[in-house]
């Protein structure tokens, strides 16, 4: 009797277990490809995990960067008791009625690539159009004489590069500078890599490079260093690599315009914590919670990278 009594209290025990776990909520932060610019988030979640312990945070990559996959992963999380999503959408114009299928059926929040046309409750991000003002004019103050740019991005349908790109172009419009035109990769680093040695091959006059996507500065670098033209073509960056910021710092590049995706992981969990608990007040009625970016040049790079630093400890 006392042993099928144990066994009885052990079976229970293990059945609550699961039970109470699944009983805290599921609030996820899904990003469009594996990148290091997602470490900043990803330190953002940890802190806010730490305010949060009725909440379960996860921090969710794709396997590769596509709509498809970033849609399946969020059916998979609905599937799995999730209760709150926020993604940075691949493509946003091709995800719309599978948004829509999620936001019916859980709260759904846009970072860092907004999908507006979505029944998404808000975005939290940069401005990607003031971004890329901010861009332009570090162009055109290096550039006083005009230039011709190439521009060089990860998914060109995507709202953030679109914004960015027309921000530039509005930004250096009436200086001489000219954005000839900007190269997709689709977050394929060794096709980022070739798209800049391609330009420099064919097009001996562009005398000027833009990346807009984080990874696509350090491929910049890397295709002048080994073409040896460090320095002869200005470079206006975006983000916060570690060879971006060491390029600016060296001179090599005109500056950088920095997110801060630390505080998109932060302040999007709370966010959507007290939803959940009621408390809309921090949804504005336009859906638009913009967090500032900034530029970084030799000036600034030393305390900046310090910040960076001191947030994902080291």
């Amino acid at each position: 009797m006392k042993v099928k009594l144990a066994v009885s209290i052990a079976a229970l025990a293990f059945m609550a277990g699961p039970a109470l776990a699944q009983d805290k909520p599921q609030l996820a932060f899904v990003v469009n490809a594996a990148s290091d610019f997602w470490k900043l988030a990803e330190a953002g979640v940890a802190k806010a995990q730490g305010e949060l312990p009725g909440y379960d945070l996860q921090f969710r990559y794709p396997a590769q960067g596509t709509a498809a996959l970033q849609n399946a992963l969020m059916d998979d999380l609905v599937a799995a008791g999730t209760d709150a999503i926020m993604i940075s959408s691949a493509d946003p114009k091709n995800s719309i009625d599978a948004f829509n299928r999620i936001a019916a059926q859980v709260p759904l929040f846009t970072t860092d690539s907004d999908a507006p046309d979505s029944n998404r409750i808000a975005y939290l991000g940069s401005s990607n159009t003031l971004a890329g003002v901010q861009a332009g004019e570090i162009a055109v103050a290096a550039l006083p004489d005009g230039a011709k740019c190439m521009g060089f991005v990860g998914f060109l349908g995507a709202d953030n590069a679109i914004e960015r790109i027309a921000g530039f172009r509005q930004a250096v419009e009436g200086s001489g500078i000219e954005l000839v035109d900007v190269r997709g990769d689709d977050v394929d680093f060794a096709r980022a890599r070739s798209n800049v040695d391609d330009v420099l091959a064919a097009n001996p006059d562009i005398n000027c490079m833009v990346g807009f996507y984080s990874y696509n500065p350090p491929k910049i670098y890397e295709a002048l260093q080994a073409a040896g033209k460090l320095g002869d073509v200005t470079v206006i960056a975006f983000d916060e690599d570690p060879i971006t910021l060491g390029a600016v710092r060296e001179g090599s590049f005109a500056g950088t315009v920095v997110q801060d995706p630390y505080q998109w992981g932060y302040q999007g969990m709370h966010l959507m914590a007290k939803y959940l608990e009621g408390d809309t007040s921090g949804v504005p009625e336009d859906g638009l919670i913009i967090v500032p970016t900034k530029v970084i040049d030799a000036s600034n790079v030393d305390a900046f990278e310090a910040e960076l630093k001191e947030r994902i400890g080291g």
